[in-house]
């Protein structure tokens, strides 16, 4: 008689505990402690990466991103983050081990300026990229002290910063927290080099050298040995590295365009101008030199060229690793930017608008960066397989909605073009801005199975489609009819000719030629649709004069703004060189820059004098411009250098007919949607 073979047990029979399901999920992200190492089967990490975030496995946030991408590389990575810092203790980055290459740190999706405080240097009690949405989990200048932390917990091991924190603070910066001129952030951190800029192709070329060094060695890498020097020399050599080191040896690199040093852009707001002109004209990854800054009498800060941009392929190859979309499961509490992009597809990289007060160009780049039609088709597919997926595409889009495959036309063209915007003060005549690939790819998306609608909430760039002669109605008739949620952001920014071209924003006739069109659209497409127009108060050469016929303007149009940004100047960009210096830096002219609380609250009230709060504000102005007329018309605090006051009529001034009004959406601007039909995107903005 033949035994019987033992049968496996069916599937109901094996006992699914929470402890199991909580395993299976974790294994599906990188560890974060020693636990999920083991339950992948690892007993040390050849990277560990340090983030300022909490931890969201999609290519929106960086860490997450770059621990893929070493992932696909072939190492074992560990990710912590939002470490413990208050008490002095850095057992929270030691808690996985030493790592065999290095330890990677950022401060996060943002700098932690920005992200701790408000435009009134308020402390913040919410971060959208904490668990919760609450605030405190990262410290001040997270980079500094993330560096610190790791080099007293890892000594010998090599310490690499990158994210747009330290990108952005990679030469001597104007630090508006602080009110100073602060050194390079590379004379601040415990590290051996900075990445900046988007650090793909970078890191490549990083983790081949220290793998190098590693098969040398034979083990983990320590700093002083021959090997580890050898990597190390040769990385900083190249292309998205930025490293400290002596006078000396900065003289002897060839070649080299010296910037003017800290010192004199500490003491002298011409050559502080002067130098942000030239980081802002070295941008290019064609044509840009490697600048070199003196520290002192004995340290420079060398940041070579930046990074080429990526091919296609590499862009397709970089969204399509498996990321989750989803928060680490070892949070109770949603993370509020998890939620707000969890369904979104990043189609492009980049920006060529060159906005003054915009930081991407000196981080993700001015040469914009487009996947394949094919790979984000297959993202936006693939959605259906996330839990809790109901066929709303939050985005498809970028920095930008519509520069999708849009390119100068010849590469001999850009590789000498220094132009610092490709569509100011007009679109140029060699881009290549054809929407046709962007319309193929919207009507292909609504197609795909369980794909019910596709909102584009990635801000537009109306001038462009307006240059568009041969599809830009078309997209922007597709866009209006299929795209829009009930809003559409779009961010003129201001209406004054002079202060737009300070911006290389697109002139107000643009701006009224796009609602109008967005209007009569909607109108056919019989839905309640509205244009949010994004403004900034406060800008450099923003007098009040320049605010109030902004003012004058709304009035005419019976709007009332619901997305307004006090001014912030981040570092680098040169809008906050305006703000530091009073000087435009394309020609030194003099500018009048609001910095004084109350004139920026002013600026802010006539801009939303709606709100119940400016509308004493505003009367005050008022009665000081009626006193400053009496007394001879002499003023002190409102930003004119003029002698006599202009008649400001307030709240009095009637209303003329709105010519945009549409009397289907209940009598309100097509600019003044209802707070119920903002959503939680646009309302997180108003913080």
């Amino acid at each position: 008689m033949k035994a019987r073979k033992p049968q496996p047990k069916p599937a109901h029979a094996v006992p699914i505990t929470n402890e199991i399901v909580y395993r299976e999920a974790c294994k599906q992200f990188l560890p974060t402690n020693r636990k999920e190492m083991e339950w992948l089967g690892w007993s040390e990490l050849d990277v560990l990466l340090i983030s300022g975030d909490a931890y969201v496995d999609h290519p929106t946030f960086g860490i997450p991103c770059l621990g893929r991408f070493l992932q696909k590389l072939g190492l074992r990575v560990g990710i912590i983050s939002q470490p413990r810092w208050k008490d002095g203790s850095f057992d929270d980055l030691q808690r996985m081990g030493r790592p065999r290459l290095f330890v990677g740190v950022s401060s996060g999706t943002v700098d932690s300026m920005i992200n701790n405080y408000t435009a009134n240097k308020k402390k913040r009690s919410d971060d959208m990229y904490s668990e919760g949405g609450m605030g405190g989990h990262r410290p001040d200048y997270a980079s500094i002290v993330y560096s610190d932390m790791a080099r007293k917990a890892f000594p010998e091991t090599p310490i690499v910063v990158g994210g747009v924190e330290a990108s952005l603070r990679r030469l001597a910066h104007y630090d508006y927290w602080q009110n100073r001129i602060r050194p390079s952030i590379l004379a601040e951190l415990n590290a051996e080099f900075m990445v900046f800029g988007m650090g793909e192709r970078t890191t490549d070329m990083m983790v081949e050298q220290f793998k190098l060094a590693e098969a040398e060695i034979g083990g983990p890498l320590v700093l002083g040995h021959p090997a580890v020097t050898k990597a190390l020399d040769y990385i900083k050599t190249q292309r998205g590295i930025a490293f400290l080191t002596t006078k000396a040896h900065a003289r002897t690199i060839e070649p080299r365009l010296t910037i003017p040093s800290f010192e004199e852009v500490r003491d002298d707001k011409k050559k502080f101008a002067k130098a942000a002109y030239s980081i802002e004209y070295e941008a290019s990854p064609y044509n840009g030199q490697r600048m070199v800054q003196y520290h002192g009498n004995n340290k420079a800060a060398v940041i070579n060229p930046p990074a080429l941009p990526l091919t296609q392929q590499q862009m397709d190859d970089i969204y399509e690793m498996p990321f989750t979309k989803a928060q680490h499961p070892s949070y109770k509490n949603r993370i509020p930017a998890a939620d707000m992009i969890r369904f979104s597809v990043n189609a492009v990289r980049g920006c060529y608008g060159g906005c003054s007060f915009c930081a991407i160009t000196l981080h993700q780049g001015r040469i914009v960066q487009s996947r394949s039609s094919e790979s984000v088709l297959k993202e936006v597919e693939n959605l259906n397989k996330i839990e809790g997926f109901k066929g709303i595409v939050s985005d498809i889009g970028g920095p930008t909605a519509n520069m999708f495959q849009t390119s100068c036309k010849s590469v001999e063209i850009q590789s000498k073009c220094r132009k610092l915007s490709c569509v100011h003060p007009k679109v140029c005549p060699q881009l290549q801005h054809d929407h046709a690939p962007q319309i193929d790819l919207l009507k292909k998306a609504r197609k795909l199975p369980g794909i019910r609608k596709i909102h584009i909430a990635s801000g537009l760039r109306y001038d462009l489609s307006i240059s568009d002669k041969k599809s830009g109605a078309e997209y922007m008739k597709e866009l209006i009819t299929h795209h829009v949620g009930g809003h559409l952001k779009v961010a003129p920014e201001h209406m004054d000719d002079e202060v737009l071209h300070l911006m290389k924003k697109p002139g107000l006739k643009n701006f009224d030629e796009f609602v109008s069109y967005f209007k009569e659209v909607s109108e056919e497409a019989g839905k309640e649709q509205y244009v949010v127009p994004y403004f900034i108060s406060g800008f450099p050469g923003t007098t009040h004069e320049k605010m109030e016929q902004v003012y004058d303007y709304m009035n005419a149009q019976g709007w009332n703004l619901q997305q307004v940004q006090a001014f912030i100047p981040t570092p680098m960009t040169l809008a906050t060189a305006m703000y530091w210096t009073g000087l435009n830096p394309m020609g030194m002219k003099p500018l009048y820059v609001a910095k004084d609380w109350k004139d920026r609250k002013i600026q802010q009230a006539l801009l939303q004098p709606h709100k119940p709060e400016h509308r004493a504000i505003l009367r005050e102005y008022e009665r000081d411009k009626q006193r400053a007329e009496i007394v001879g018309g002499v003023k002190k605090n409102y930003g004119s250098g003029d002698t006599r006051a202009p008649v400001f009529a307030g709240r009095n001034r009637p209303h003329p007919q709105n010519k945009n009004a549409n009397v289907k959406f209940g009598g309100r601007s097509i600019v003044e949607p209802p707070t119920e039909k903002m959503g939680k995107k646009l309302l997180l903005d108003t913080r």
